[in-house]
C-alpha cells in the first residue's frame, strides 16, 4: 500500500505519513457519497443552511489550529493560513445568506400557462483541488454545493492530506450527514474510474494546464460537466498616470503573498516606460524589507514555497531569463524550499519569465512604450486568468479593460477571488466559473418546467 507524505517545507522534517486508500476504501466513499446526496434531497435548504452556520463558527473557533495545519504542510506564513481559514468561514456565512436567491426558480414568460427553469442538485461533485491554498480552494467548491444538495468528493494534492482529513472531519463536526463531504487519498492515476462512475456527476478542477488537459479529456470521455481554474501569468499594468505609491505596495503584495504561489499572482508588471524607473526604485525598496523565513515566526513576511522541487525549477527560470539579457536586481538565493524574492528587470518576450507561467517569488519588470504596447504585451500570453490596471483615468480604465483578454480584471487593486463576484479565466486558464449565481450553478441540473 503507498503512502503520503506531509513534509514541512521550512525544515523538511516529516510531519506525517497516511495510507492511501485502496479500491475498497473508495468504493465504500462513492457509495456513502451517494447516499448521503439521496439524504440531502429530503433535506431542506434550512437545515443545509444551519448545517453550514455550524461548520463555518467551528473555523472561526479553531481558526488557530486549523492554520497551523496549513502553515505545516505547505509553508505560508501562520497570519496569511488564518486568513484563509477566516475567508472560508465568511464565504459560507455569505452563501447562507444567499443561497436562498441563487436557487430561486426563474420565471420566463412563454404561450405556456406557466414556464420557469429550476436549479436542482445532480450527485456526488469530484474536487481535484491544489496545494496552494489547500483550504480555500476546497471550500468554495464545497460550499455552494452542499448548500444546493449535491455531496463532495475531494482529490486533494498529495503533501496536504492532512488539511484534506481536517476539512472532513470539519463538516462531520458541523452536522452534514456522513458521506456529505469526503477526502479522497488516491494517485492522480486513480482518478479515472472515480470520474467514470455513474455515481459522480461533475468534476471540478484546480491546477496546472496540463492537468487541466488531462481531467477535462477524462470528462469528455464520460460525458461529466467540468469546470477548470488553471494556470496564469497575470499582467499587472502600471500606466505613467497611475498613483506609483500604492501600486507599488500593491503589485508587492500581489506578487508575494503565499511566496508567490498562486494563479492570479501579478507575474508580469507591465509599466509604462516614462515612470519604469521609479517604479522599479519603489518596488526595489518594499522587496528589500521583506523577510524570508520561519512561516511560524510573526516577523516573517515570507515563508518557503511548498517542495523543494518547486523552488529548483523557479531558479531554472531565472537563470535562463538572465541567460537571456534580463538582469537580476535583487535576491535570487535559493537554500532547499527557501526561496528569497526576487526581481528582474529588462524582460522581454521572448524570455522565460514573460512567456512561462512563474510559480515562486518571483517579479519582473516589462517597459511598455505607451498604453496600447501595455495591452497589447498583456494579451500576449496563452493565460487568461487575472490582470489588474493602474490608472487615475477610470473612464480609459473601463475601456481599456475591454481590450485585455482575461477573466477577471481589477482597476487600481489587486486581484482576488470574492464569494459576489464569478470567478474563472480564459484560454489555457481553463473554463466555466466558480463563486457567485454563475459559480453556484455549474453543477445543477437547470431544469425547464413548461406548464401549458
Amino acid at each position: 500500500m503507498s503512502t503520503f507524505q506531509s513534509i514541512n517545507p521550512y525544515n523538511q522534517e516529516t510531519i506525517a505519513e497516511y495510507a492511501s486508500h485502496t479500491q475498497a476504501d473508495i468504493e465504500k466513499r462513492l457509495a456513502w457519497s451517494h447516499q448521503a446526496f439521496r439524504h440531502m434531497t429530503h433535506t431542506s435548504l434550512q437545515e443545509r443552511c444551519e448545517w453550514m452556520l455550524a461548520m463555518a463558527q467551528l473555523l472561526k473557533t479553531n481558526v488557530d489550529q486549523h492554520a497551523a495545519i496549513i502553515t505545516r504542510e505547505m509553508g505560508k506564513t501562520l497570519k496569511e493560513a488564518k486568513a484563509e481559514v477566516l475567508k472560508c468561514a465568511s464565504t459560507a456565512e455569505y452563501y447562507v445568506e444567499h443561497i436562498a436567491d441563487m436557487l430561486q426558480p426563474k420565471l420566463i414568460s412563454t404561450d405556456a400557462q406557466q414556464s420557469y427553469v429550476a436549479y436542482e442538485p445532480k450527485g456526488i461533485i469530484l474536487a481535484i483541488m491544489p496545494w496552494n491554498f489547500p483550504y480555500w480552494q476546497v471550500f468554495r467548491f464545497a460550499i455552494p454545493n452542499l448548500l444546493a444538495g449535491n455531496s463532495g468528493l475531494l482529490k486533494h494534492a498529495s503533501n496536504v492530506s492532512g488539511c484534506a482529513l481536517a476539512i472532513e472531519e470539519v463538516f462531520l463536526q458541523a452536522g452534514f450527514p456522513e458521506g456529505a463531504f469526503q477526502a479522497l487519498l488516491v494517485n492522480s492515476k486513480h482518478i479515472e474510474p472515480v470520474i467514470a462512475d455513474s455515481r459522480v456527476q461533475g468534476v471540478t478542477l484546480t491546477g496546472s494546464t496540463a492537468a487541466g488537459m488531462s481531467v477535462g479529456a477524462l470528462a469528455g470521455k464520460y460525458i461529466k460537466k467540468s469546470v477548470l481554474e488553471l494556470g496564469g501569468s497575470d499582467p499587472f499594468i502600471v500606466l505613467k498616470d497611475a498613483d506609483l505609491e500604492q501600486a507599488a505596495r500593491t503589485a508587492v503584495k500581489a506578487r508575494m503573498q503565499n511566496a508567490g504561489q498562486s494563479c492570479i499572482a501579478a507575474k508580469r508588471w507591465i509599466v509604462e516606460d516614462a515612470v519604469a524607473g521609479d517604479f522599479t526604485d519603489k518596488v526595489s525598496r518594499i522587496l528589500r524589507e521583506m523577510k524570508q523565513g520561519d512561516p511560524f515566526n510573526p516577523a516573517t513576511d515570507m515563508g518557503p514555497m511548498a517542495r523543494p522541487d518547486l523552488a529548483g525549477e523557479l531558479a531554472q527560470q531565472l537563470q535562463q531569463s538572465i541567460h537571456q539579457g534580463a538582469r537580476l536586481e535583487l535576491g535570487g538565493q535559493q537554500e532547499s524550499a527557501n526561496f528569497a524574492p526576487t526581481l528582474l528587470t529588462n524582460v522581454e518576450k521572448g524570455m522565460t519569465a514573460f512567456d512561462e507561467e512563474t510559480f515562486g517569488p518571483l517579479a519582473v519588470i516589462i517597459k511598455a512604450r505607451n498604453e496600447e504596447h501595455a495591452i497589447e504585451l498583456a494579451n500576449q500570453t496563452p493565460f487568461g486568468l487575472g490582470s489588474s490596471l493602474w490608472t487615475s483615468d477610470l473612464d480609459r480604465a473601463k475601456k481599456l479593460a475591454r481590450q485585455i483578454d482575461s477573466g477577471n480584471v481589477f482597476i487600481n487593486a489587486m486581484v482576488r477571488s470574492d464569494a459576489r463576484l464569478p470567478f474563472g479565466g480564459v484560454k489555457l486558464s481553463g473554463y466555466g466559473r466558480e463563486l457567485s449565481l454563475e459559480g453556484t450553478h455549474e453543477f445543477l441540473n437547470v431544469k425547464t418546467v413548461y406548464i401549458a
